[in-house]
């Protein structure tokens, strides 16, 4: 007995596997009268429960009628490929089909837990109380490449990279602790983690507290190293 509804089904191929695989058939190697009877009787079973059914499901129903008059009478007229051959073609194309959607979906479903941020210009951050000496901002960005260049360096030749959303607040909490501990603190020491993404996170952190006015960035003078001081 079926569970006769056809809205659990996506159209009359996904009906077919169905069929297909209640019957624990290999797709390659499926007994298509079978199938084909499956499948009538549903169809037939619905229209007695006076079911709605589309009429592409009424269509696969003559076609399979038309295989399965095909199959009783003698094969004396060669094809290069033959309407039950044509139809397990469409089926294991129509599989392959089913099985990347939800593949897909599986991968929205991943997307959905990482959160993104519009592109923005760097140069928003330049402000007078950003930088309080006489370099400039692109001083800063040059010294964050500069450490960016010697991680990559000392790097090891495998490394484990694991994905967790990070979160320029969430840094910001976190150089807030390290400032309790410590006034004054060099600027690469504020990067504690050496993978990319947080080093990014942690460099917009740097910049929004001190647009903020919650920092200080100073630099005695040319390639001297570069102060973050907590505004008390």
């Amino acid at each position: 007995m079926y569970d006769i509804s056809l809205d659990n089904f996506q159209g009359p191929m996904d009906l077919l596997l169905h069929l297909i695989k209640k019957k624990k058939m290999n797709i390659l190697d499926i007994k298509l009268e079978i199938i084909i009877d499956e499948y009538l009787n549903y169809i037939k079973q619905c229209e007695i429960l006076r079911l709605n059914i589309a009429s592409s499901y009424l269509v696969m129903a003559a076609e399979l009628i038309e295989i399965k008059s095909k199959m009783l009478l003698p094969n004396n007229i060669l094809e290069e490929e033959s309407p039950e051959e044509n139809l397990v073609n469409r089926l294991i194309e129509y599989e392959k089909y089913k099985n990347m959607v939800g593949v897909f979906k599986d991968l929205e479903e991943q997307r959905k837990e990482f959160k993104t941020k519009s592109p923005s210009s760097i140069l928003e951050y330049k402000e007078d109380q950003v930088i309080k000496s006489n370099f400039e901002i692109n001083d800063l960005i040059k010294a964050y490449q500069n450490l960016l260049v010697r991680i990559e360096d000392s790097k090891p030749l495998q490394t484990k990279i694991t994905k967790k959303e990070l979160s320029v607040e969430d840094e910001i909490l976190r150089l807030k602790d390290q400032f309790k501990k410590q006034k004054r603190i060099n600027f690469t020491n504020l990067f504690i983690k050496k993978e990319k993404s947080y080093l990014i996170v942690t460099f917009l952190a740097i910049l929004e507290m001190a647009s903020k006015n919650e920092i200080i960035i100073e630099q005695d003078s040319n390639f001297a190293s570069i102060i973050c001081e907590v505004v008390v």
